[in-house]
């Protein structure tokens, strides 16, 4: 006799579990995707570690560059950052939220640049145009700088081959776009593979949700939790 119950646990010991982390300024809590580590170096300075790979103790943070600069200024993140690390000796570089950002931005352009060595990324008007109106395109990138007339049209072609209502507009223009993928001219690019599509998509909302509604296209905090958890790591 099937037993409902069961099945219901069953299923909940195949998904994944998904560890969560507190931002030390906030005490909101979200995934280690959602938030951001600062990393206590051996010579007790604090930098962003983006990636989540550097060794030693960390810190997560889960505010825009605004909010965390302010904190900075008031000596409230030191503060946060000498409780979570439970150590005095903290240094905090009075430049973090600008290293932050740039360590995103740097992310962001690297995922693009892997994608295209991989084979996962086109460009050019006209081959992703065709890309995008035969339904082989996963997301659809315009540069900061591309001109209106080009992207609603590749946006037609997108959204004529079931894709989504409008390309995403990279914060940055095309001179950045193409030294990134180490290519000529690059203004608008498509990702054919959906997984490539989720990491690039994934990257940049990282990036935005830190720089903020004032800094950028579609900035924004990102979806926290409230509640507790392990704040170091």
């Amino acid at each position: 006799m099937r037993n409902p119950r069961n099945e219901d646990l069953a299923l909940a010991e195949l998904e994944p579990h998904v560890a969560e982390r507190t931002c030390v300024l906030t005490r909101r809590k979200g995934s280690r995707d959602e938030l951001i580590r600062l990393a206590l170096g051996p010579d007790d300075g604090v930098a962003p570690d983006v990636r989540a790979r550097a060794p030693g103790r960390g810190a997560w943070i889960g505010v825009t560059r605004g909010e965390l600069d302010a904190a900075n200024g008031k000596g409230k993140l030191k503060s946060a950052l000498q409780r979570a690390f439970k150590t005095k000796d903290v240094h905090v570089p009075a430049d973090i939220g600008a290293r932050t950002e740039a360590a995103l931005r740097q992310a962001a352009l690297d995922r693009l640049g892997m994608e295209a060595r991989s084979g996962n990324l086109i460009n050019g008007a006209d081959k992703v145009e065709n890309a995008a109106r035969t339904g082989k395109v996963s997301l659809l990138v315009h540069a900061a700088d591309a001109g209106d007339d080009g992207r609603k049209k590749l946006d037609q072609a997108w959204r004529a081959g079931g894709g989504g209502p409008e390309g995403l507009i990279f914060p940055l223009p095309r001179t950045i776009l193409s030294l990134a993928l180490g290519r000529e001219n690059v203004v608008h690019v498509a990702l054919t593979d959906p997984a490539a599509a989720s990491r690039v998509r994934h990257a940049i909302a990282r990036w935005r949700a830190f720089t903020g509604p004032d800094r950028g296209p579609e900035g924004g905090k990102p979806a926290l939790r409230s509640g507790s958890a392990e704040e170091t790591e």
